[in-house]
C-alpha cells in the first residue's frame, strides 16, 4: 500500500525493456565505431572477436590489445553518457549498467564458449564501475537542474519587478 502512494509500485515493463534494448544497441554501436576507426587508422582487423571473445590476452604490448582495452574503457564512459540520456534517473543507473554488462557477459559466453580470463573480468569490471559512477553523476546533475516555468506574455517576471 505504501509503495502505491509513493509511486514505486508502478513499472512500465515495455519502457524498461526498450531502454535496455536501446542501451545495448547503442553500446555495441559505440564499440563498432571505435573498432572501425581503428581499422581505418591503424589497419586493425575487424571481426566479432573484438566484441565477444573472452579468452584474448589483453596485454598492452600489442597495438591490437591496447586498442581493444581502450575501446572497452572508452565504451564505459560512453555508457555513462547513454545512461544519462536514456535512463535519466540516478537511482536506476546501477541496475541498467549491470544489465548492460551482464547481457554482454552472456553474449560473450555464448560466442566464445569459454569462461573469461581474469584480464577480461578486470577490464569489463573497470568499465562497469566507470559507467555506474559517471552515469550516476551525470544523471544526478541533470536531476538537479532548475525546472523552467512557462512565462505568460505580457506578465511581469520576478526579476523585472526588482
Amino acid at each position: 500500500m505504501f509503495a502505491r502512494r509513493r509511486g514505486m509500485g508502478r513499472h512500465d515493463v515495455t519502457l524498461i525493456c526498450l531502454q535496455i534494448l536501446c542501451l545495448q544497441c547503442l553500446y555495441y554501436a559505440m564499440l563498432g565505431v571505435w573498432f572501425i576507426g581503428g581499422h581505418i587508422v591503424f589497419g586493425i582487423t575487424l571481426h566479432l572477436d573484438r566484441f565477444f571473445d573472452t579468452h584474448t590476452s589483453l596485454d598492452v604490448q600489442s597495438m591490437s590489445a591496447a586498442f581493444e582495452l581502450a575501446g572497452v574503457l572508452g565504451a564505459g564512459m560512453g555508457a555513462a553518457y547513454l545512461l544519462a540520456v536514456v535512463v535519466e534517473k540516478a537511482r536506476k543507473c546501477l541496475d541498467f549498467a549491470v544489465t548492460l554488462y551482464g547481457t554482454h557477459l552472456l553474449l560473450s559466453l555464448c560466442y566464445s564458449r569459454s569462461f573469461p580470463r581474469w584480464t577480461w573480468w578486470l577490464c569489463h569490471g573497470c568499465a562497469l564501475v566507470v559507467a555506474v559512477v559517471c552515469g550516476e553523476f551525470l544523471c544526478a546533475r541533470n536531476e538537479l537542474k532548475e525546472i523552467p516555468l512557462a512565462v505568460v506574455p505580457g506578465e511581469r517576471t520576478p526579476k523585472a519587478e526588482r
